[in-house]
């Protein structure tokens, strides 16, 4: 079983895009809004239904029917307005955070935890510490998302399949994130032979301020968020070892320790398996040290 905990736009997506994935039989969204994860339950069913889907959504306000999840996944909190970076939520969210934490160490104490609210990265630290779990168990879903707009701007700027693009965005999930066109290839093509180098630094600053821009149109970012849940989720259930980038705890890895934040690592039935360190050159390590930093500010703060 999959919880969800936040049944707003983005808990929602999560439910229905992990649902069309049909890698578990159930998935639970809990919310202390009173109907809303009922309703939001419901309208995902009758989809589901149309589609010949048999995966059972429901919603609940009750912590308890939480018992036995695989993965809960950590959507509680508030979202980003117009104009606000992801660290103006730091406050915020973190007595939210914990207090959801609690509850997951209480009914589910075996599970996974992936968490999702912003400002990820210290919100990930937080999830770490508050739930005791082994590092492993507690991996954030920030990466994954940059990722999606990565390869999104250099399909625009190649014109060739997205299905061919493989990109890879580390760091803080934030203005400091990393972008990695060295690590990115169009069907195994280095993107630094494809493209200038001022069309890539372009790329590079449109994926670390896309977000903004989309909060600035539509009020919230919902179906990429959505979707890079889903894909993490199933890499765990299908243990299909992909590599990812999730925030996770770094224990000496990069050079640094007590601190979690994005890098690449094999994602499998046991969480995060193994941490895949890149040999980053002096520019890549500077933006790194960068989110390091912002990220080891935000957790002395809270």
């Amino acid at each position: 079983m999959i919880t969800i905990i936040g049944s707003g736009k983005v808990g929602g997506a999560a439910a229905l895009f992990t649902a069309l994935r049909k890698v578990t039989d159930e998935i639970l969204l809990l919310d202390v809004v009173q109907g809303l994860p009922q309703g939001e339950a419901m309208d995902i069913n009758h989809m589901l239904a149309e589609k010949g889907i048999d995966v059972n959504v429901r919603g609940s306000n009750d912590y308890s029917e939480m018992k036995g999840s695989d993965i809960v996944v950590v959507v509680a909190g508030s979202g980003r307005k117009p104009g606000m970076t992801r660290m103006d939520l730091l406050k915020i969210n973190a007595s939210i955070v914990k207090g959801v934490v609690e509850n997951i160490k209480t009914y589910a104490k075996d599970s996974m935890i992936i968490p999702v609210t912003n400002p990820l990265d210290p919100m990930a630290y937080l999830t770490y510490k508050v739930s005791g779990f082994q590092k492993n168990r507690v991996f954030g879903m920030g990466g994954m998302l940059d990722l999606s707009r990565f390869v999104q701007f250099i399909h625009e700027s190649t014109g060739y399949s997205r299905n061919s693009i493989r990109g890879l965005v580390i760091g803080e999930h934030g203005e400091n994130m990393l972008p990695l066109p060295r690590f990115s290839t169009v069907s195994g093509v280095p993107l630094n032979s494809l493209l200038p180098k001022d069309k890539i630094e372009e790329i590079v600053q449109g994926t670390r301020q896309v977000a903004a821009k989309v909060i600035e149109l539509k009020g919230a970012t919902v179906h990429a968020p959505g979707n890079a849940i889903s894909t993490i989720i199933e890499a765990v259930l299908n243990d299909t070892k992909q590599v990812i980038p999730v925030a996770t705890y770094l224990d000496g890895e990069y050079g640094y320790s007590d601190v979690t934040i994005g890098v690449p690592a094999v994602i499998g039935k046991n969480g995060v398996e193994k941490i895949v360190e890149l040999d980053l050159d002096s520019n890549e390590k500077e933006w790194f040290k960068k989110g390091v930093e912002s990220v080891k500010n935000a957790i002395s703060n809270l």
